[in-house]
């Protein structure tokens, strides 16, 4: 019986939480794809999704190649030609942003490395989450000229 009110109690105390729900990746702004390059100022490699912090300079600008860079292929439909053609710095671009990878087993499907603190990068993505301005799902992630598609798994 005094286990019974345990367990209770503990499912009562649990209830009471407030709940840390995932926004998931539909309440980005897929229209508006987004430039951004820096130096990873911490990085959190692990489930539900690889996280990383960038801080981004204000001399941040779109690259010459950009638009002609190739992104690779992914399993599922992605026009890598269209997002790179209407790819922009976002304004107020300086600063500290928050940076939402693929979920692990899909990062290692790419062969990306872990990410460390200190890594250059480049990435293209989307903003649009209430209240977090500069917060961005990575689409297309670039690490030392080479680019990884994040939305799904490799083409084979």
């Amino acid at each position: 019986m005094q286990h019974r009110r345990v367990l209770v109690l503990a499912a009562l105390a649990a209830a009471a939480l407030p709940a840390v729900a995932h926004h998931g990746w539909s309440s980005f702004d897929q229209n508006e794809p987004l430039y951004l390059e820096g130096q990873l100022t911490s990085v959190r490699w692990t489930n539900p999704h690889a996280e990383a912090a960038l801080e981004v300079s204000k001399q941040v600008a779109l690259p010459a190649d950009l638009r002609a860079r190739k992104m690779p292929p992914q399993q599922q439909s992605v026009d890598g030609a269209a997002i790179v053609a209407r790819v922009q710095v976002p304004p107020a671009a300086e600063g500290r942003w928050e940076l939402e990878f693929a979920p692990l087993p899909r990062m290692q499907a790419w062969g990306v490395p872990p990410l460390k603190v200190g890594d250059r990068i480049e990435v293209i993505g989307y903003t649009g989450v209430a209240g977090k301005p500069k917060l961005m799902r990575v689409e297309y992630l670039i690490v030392n000229g080479t680019a990884y598609g994040l939305r799904s798994s490799p083409a084979r």
